[in-house]
């Protein structure tokens, strides 16, 4: 859940900690914006299921949603490449949208721009526009064809998002940021610098936005920002700009942008950063007065493990009690059988195994044994793969079973085949071969 600050006074950013104690959102709550950030990329949810979760969203207290749709948004045109196998269609787009509504969830669009753009730029027919060639998370601010890429990006999300109040630009962690060879050969030219860099391009893009789009206000998140000096993020920018971006004399990008400030801590000094933000743009009227604040009290990170505490009754509940199971046990069941129980580890080791030979006495201790472990787990594992299935794509339910499942199932049975073929006459063990 991210809850957000529109119109709150700078001396009461320090509620947000207090009130994101509560297990419930009340009416009291300082915030007029709670939005819940579904980033789609890695597992998207059917359309379905969330007909199902946002009246929860709602239920809990949310008035809105941040989607960053990544590769699930159905680009069209020259940007079709960019779509998952199992992106969303305009029509689901539009029920989507519809389903907010209903639901009385404002939906702000986030499109990355400039970091996190992996989606894009791992297609080779785009890898030319990275800032280092090695590596396809950030987007080179010096080339025209990346500002037109993001350009048609933003303008096609913006297309099925009609009368959108913010459209959020990403622009975090944009690594490497100044290590590609342009952006080396700028800043030798005094007196360039890597955040003059950054806010040119931030300002590019969100002109772009404002062009296209002016009832549209765009939103940026703030850790690139942080340790920028205040003379820079007040306008009093100096240097010559990139030669493909925007030439103003002084930075626009206070006027053009609204930050937000977001974190991962449970212990978060909301009041600390939401001060040291406002400082840092003391002199710019917009950000000063409409600070807003973003707050992930729990995350998932990709290439991480799912996190579980407790079960309840919500939509994908079953889901979350089936994991768990096999989260807690699966792989610490098997483990116990193959490594541990005495007749495996004194029987049926692994010199036994490649030898194919086993005392026929001890199969009759191992065998049932892994039989009714597969067997039961196999079960628990179909059980599971079916929920999957209601609420994520195939690729993504492929991926969790072979990351999570498959190995443990896999020494069972392998287990279980070793022993058939050893169960024939005893051979002469001999030498190693």
């Amino acid at each position: 859940m991210c809850l957000m600050q529109e119109e709150v006074p700078r001396q009461e950013v320090f509620l947000l900690h207090d009130f994101t104690k509560n297990s419930t959102m009340s009416g009291c709550s300082p915030f007029k914006m709670r939005l819940v950030h579904l980033d789609l990329k890695g597992a998207p949810p059917r359309v379905c299921y969330l007909s199902e979760i946002f009246p929860l969203f709602r239920a809990l207290g949310a008035n809105g949603l941040l989607i960053e749709y990544e590769d699930m948004f159905p680009y069209e045109g020259h940007l079709r490449l960019l779509r998952a196998k199992h992106a969303y269609s305009p029509s689901e787009i539009k029920e989507i949208l519809h389903l907010a509504t209903l639901n009385e969830l404002e939906v702000i669009p986030l499109v990355q721009t400039f970091g996190h753009m992996e989606f894009v730029l791992k297609h080779e027919a785009l890898a030319h526009l990275r800032e280092v060639a090695l590596f396809p998370n950030t987007l080179n601010p010096h080339k025209a064809e990346s500002l037109a890429l993001v350009g048609a990006m933003i303008d096609q999300v913006m297309a099925l998002h009609p009368g959108a109040r913010w459209f959020h630009i990403g622009c975090d962690e944009v690594y490497y940021l100044g290590e590609g060879e342009d952006s080396r050969h700028w800043l030798q030219q005094e007196p360039n610098t890597r955040a003059e860099l950054c806010l040119s391009y931030m300002e590019a893009v969100a002109s772009h936005v404002q062009a296209r789009h002016p009832t549209t206000t765009p939103l940026v998140w703030d850790d690139m920002l942080r340790d920028i000096p205040e003379d820079q993020l007040s306008g009093r920018v100096r240097g010559t700009r990139p030669h493909s971006l925007s030439p103003p004399p002084a930075s626009r990008v206070p006027q053009l942008v609204e930050p937000v400030l977001w974190d991962y801590g449970a212990d978060l000094d909301v009041h600390s950063k939401g001060m040291t933000t406002s400082l840092c743009c003391a002199s710019c009227c917009p950000w000063e007065s409409r600070p807003w604040l973003s707050v992930c009290r729990c995350f998932y990170m990709h290439g991480g493990s799912l996190c579980s505490e407790r079960a309840g009754s919500f939509p994908g509940s079953d889901i979350l009690n089936l994991i768990t199971q096999v989260s807690l046990h699966l792989c610490s069941s098997v483990d116990a059988l193959l490594e541990r129980d005495r007749y495996v580890t004194g029987w049926f080791s692994p010199y036994h195994r490649r030898r194919k030979f086993i005392h026929p006495v001890m199969i009759q201790h191992i065998q049932p044994q892994a039989l009714s472990l597969l067997a039961r787990w196999s079960v628990l594992v179909g059980e599971l793969e079916a929920a999957l299935q209601r609420v994520f794509y195939p690729d993504a339910v492929e991926e969790w079973l072979e990351e999570n499942v498959r190995p443990s199932l896999r020494r069972l049975q392998a287990l279980l085949q070793d022993l058939g073929e050893a169960a024939g006459p005893m051979p002469d063990l001999g030498q190693d071969p």
